[in-house]
């Protein structure tokens, strides 16, 4: 069983940047792939970044070049960077992990943070 903490959401302005934190528990956590998901209001939940347990990463095509996402396995969490934010930016983002590689459909993971707001203010 893992349970996923997520932290960092807030209110930023244009432009700006924030880092997410997602602290799980459990001892197999460098073995998981690990993805940060987003949902805005009325909207389905999406694929924004991932990374496998062997640091190879993927990205949502909206946010390349401007997010980056890293693991702390020492301290069992990973981060999601996000700088030049957009308004549309503007979710609630989560925290996932499962076994074996890293995917876009939320479906395919097992566990999920309660998730932390982010406001991007034009």
């Amino acid at each position: 069983q893992v349970q996923l903490v997520e932290s960092g959401g807030g209110l930023v302005q244009a432009g700006g940047s924030l880092r997410l934190s997602c602290a799980a528990s459990g001892r197999t956590f460098s073995t998981y792939a690990m993805g940060w998901f987003r949902q805005a209001p009325g909207k389905e939940r999406e694929f924004v970044a991932g990374i496998n347990w062997s640091y190879s990463t993927k990205f949502a095509d909206s946010v390349k070049g401007r997010f980056t996402i890293s693991r702390e396995n020492a301290k069992n969490t990973v981060y999601l960077q996000m700088n030049s934010l957009k308004p549309a930016a503007t979710a609630v983002y989560y925290c996932a992990a499962r076994s074996s590689r890293v995917v876009v459909t939320p479906s395919n993971y097992d566990y999920w943070g309660q998730g932390t707001q982010v406001t991007v203010s034009s």
